[in-house]
């Protein structure tokens, strides 16, 4: 089990406990076996359970600050007056609450994990879990291509912002949220473009192709990703 009672009737989550008690290490040690065990010493968690919970060691403690990430966003996002903004500052806003979930030293040494060959997928598949949910944060409710296309492009956008900020010294990460800025203002101008292309010969001369990439559905299970195509034949 993930959580259990202490002797004064308290639950304790021993996921988020290792994984707190691992962050003082990490930039010292990068998300590592040695962080893993420090994290065990130092949380006083049983080292079976750890090890059941970890069962890969320094990469899935990786893979839990990120989603821990993602889940700060979310609430973040839950508390907001979001009615009040434009859409794309909304997206902006949900970005900007993603990063600011995250200590820049851990995100450096997650990112040079991810690097490596054999955990690459791995980190695509955070960051377009990362994507997803601001998407569904937003209240999206697509469910054919478009689906896959909001989550490729917000993906780029985030990967791309969080290099930038990796990087930048500027006064309150501004220069950071102006590159944001800019990456959603190139979204937008793609959007314009393509409702463009549907009223050109060009767009018509698409449909054909289009109407079969319309097939496409969300997976039904959200870890399924990318997805798959489905109800091809009908």
């Amino acid at each position: 089990m993930a959580a259990e009672q202490t002797g004064d009737g308290a639950a304790v989550d021993w996921k988020d406990t290792v994984l707190e008690a691992a962050l003082p290490h990490v930039a010292f040690d990068g998300w590592s076996e040695t962080t893993l065990k420090a994290a065990i010493a130092d949380s006083g968690c049983a080292p079976a359970l750890a090890r059941a919970l970890f069962p890969r060691g320094g990469i899935d403690l990786a893979v839990a600050y990120h989603q821990r990430g993602d889940r700060m966003m979310r609430e973040g996002l839950a508390a907001a007056d979001l009615g009040a903004m434009r859409f794309r500052d909304r997206v902006a806003h949900a970005v900007r609450l993603r990063i600011g979930a995250v200590d820049r030293e851990l995100v450096r040494r997650g990112t040079t994990l991810f690097a490596l060959p054999q955990h690459a997928p791995e980190g695509a598949r955070l960051i377009w879990g990362t994507a997803d949910a601001v998407w569904t944060a937003l209240g999206d409710t697509t469910r054919d291509l478009n689906w896959y296309s909001k989550r490729a492009t917000l993906s780029a956008v985030y990967a791309s912002t969080v290099l930038y900020w990796l990087g930048d010294e500027s006064p309150g990460h501004q220069a950071t949220w102006d590159f944001l800025d800019r990456r959603i203002g190139d979204v937008m101008q793609i959007e314009k473009a393509k409702a463009a292309l549907r009223d050109n010969p060009l767009g018509k001369l698409l449909a054909g192709p289009m109407k079969v990439m319309e097939k496409w559905r969300v997976p039904d299970v959200p870890d399924d990703l990318p997805g798959r195509m489905m109800d091809r034949f009908r």
